[in-house]
C-alpha cells in the first residue's frame, strides 16, 4: 500500500472515530440521551484501551507466546537477515500452537512490531517458503499496514464481546416487571458485528496483500518462495481450524491467508483476496 507518512495516522483516527459513532447509535438506540453519554464515554475508554493494547489483547485471545532465538535459530536468523534488508529493527517474534500454518504481523510502527507464526508453519515450509511468509509480513510492518489491521482487529473483538454482553442486559431488562422489551436495541446489538465487520472492510483495502506479496518478492529475490508458500497454507486451511479465530472472528484481517471456515464470518470478515489471484500475481513477477 503506497502510503504516506500521515496516512497510517489518518486511517486509525478515522476508524476510530467510526467505531465511537457507531457505539454512539447504538447507545442512543438502547437508552436515548443516557444511552448516548455511557457510549461516550465507554467509546473513550475503549478507543485508549484498544489503541495502546490491543497487541496484547490479540496475543491473550490466541494464546500466542514469545520465542527465544535459541528456539527457533532459523525462523530468527531468517527474520534478522530479511529485517536487516528491509532496514527496520528486528521485531519480536511470537508462536502459536496449532498445526494450521498460518502467521500475522502486529505493531503500531516498526519499532513496536512482531511477528506471529503457528507451530504448522514451521514444521510445513521448507527454508525458503519460510523466508516467503516472513517476508511478506515484513512487508506490512514497513508499510505500516499492522498500525490499523491490529487495532481493527482488537476493536472488533472488544465490541463483540460488548455487543453480547449488551444483548444479555437488554434480555434480562425485557424480563423485568413494568419493563417492555427494547426490539429496537436489539436489532442494533443484532447488527452491531455486521456493522463493525463492513467497517473492518472499508478500512482494511485487499490490495495491502498484493503490495506486500510484491515487496516480499522484493526483499527474497524469488517470488516462487511465497507463491509455494501460499499453496501449501490455502491446501493446509481444508485440514485444519484455528478455533480461537472462528471465536474472534475479526483477528481473521491479520493472517497470511483468511484463515475463517465458517462461511458467514469469512464473507463478513473478507479482508483477503482470493489467493490463487495472489499467486497468479506473484508468477508474473517470476
Amino acid at each position: 500500500m503506497a502510503t504516506s507518512p500521515q496516512s497510517p495516522h489518518l486511517n486509525v483516527t478515522l476508524f476510530l472515530g467510526a467505531v465511537t459513532g457507531l457505539l454512539l447509535i447504538a447507545g442512543k438506540s438502547l437508552g436515548g440521551l443516557t444511552g448516548i453519554q455511557i457510549a461516550f464515554l465507554l467509546a473513550i475508554v475503549l478507543n485508549a484501551i484498544i489503541y495502546w493494547f490491543s497487541e496484547t489483547i490479540l496475543f491473550k485471545l490466541l494464546e500466542a507466546e514469545p520465542i527465544i532465538s535459541d528456539d527457533e535459530p532459523l525462523l530468527h536468523g531468517t527474520v534478522a537477515y530479511l529485517a536487516e534488508k528491509a532496514d527496520i529493527p528486528m521485531p519480536k517474534i511470537y508462536r502459536i500452537n496449532h498445526k494450521f500454518p498460518n502467521a500475522f504481523a502486529t505493531g503500531r510502527n516498526p519499532e513496536n512490531a512482531a511477528i506471529v507464526v503457528t507451530t504448522g508453519l514451521l514444521k510445513a515450509l521448507q527454508k525458503d517458503e519460510l523466508a516467503g511468509v516472513m517476508a511478506h509480513e515484513l512487508a506490512h510492518i514497513i508499510h505500516r499496514d499492522t498500525q490499523l489491521a491490529t487495532l481493527a482487529a482488537g476493536m472488533g473483538s472488544a465490541v463483540s464481546a460488548l455487543a453480547n454482553m449488551a444483548q444479555v442486559v437488554v434480555y434480562l431488562g425485557a424480563r423485568t416487571p413494568h419493563t417492555q422489551p427494547n426490539w429496537l436495541g436489539k436489532i442494533i446489538l443484532n447488527t452491531l458485528a455486521p456493522a463493525l465487520a463492513l467497517l473492518i472492510q472499508l478500512s482494511l483495502s485487499r490490495t495491502r496483500e498484493y503490495v506486500a506479496d510484491a515487496k516480499a518478492a522484493e526483499l527474497c529475490g524469488n517470488p516462487m518462495w511465497l507463491v509455494n508458500a501460499l499453496y501449501k497454507l490455502e491446501r493446509a486451511k481444508e485440514h485444519h481450524e484455528l478455533t480461537a479465530v472462528e471465536q474472534h472472528p475479526a483477528t481473521a484481517s491479520l493472517f497470511a491467508i483468511n484463515p475463517l471456515h465458517n462461511r458467514q464470518w469469512s464473507m463478513l470478515f473478507a479482508t483477503h483476496p482470493p489467493v490463487q489471484e495472489r499467486i497468479n500475481r506473484l508468477e508474473i513477477l517470476a
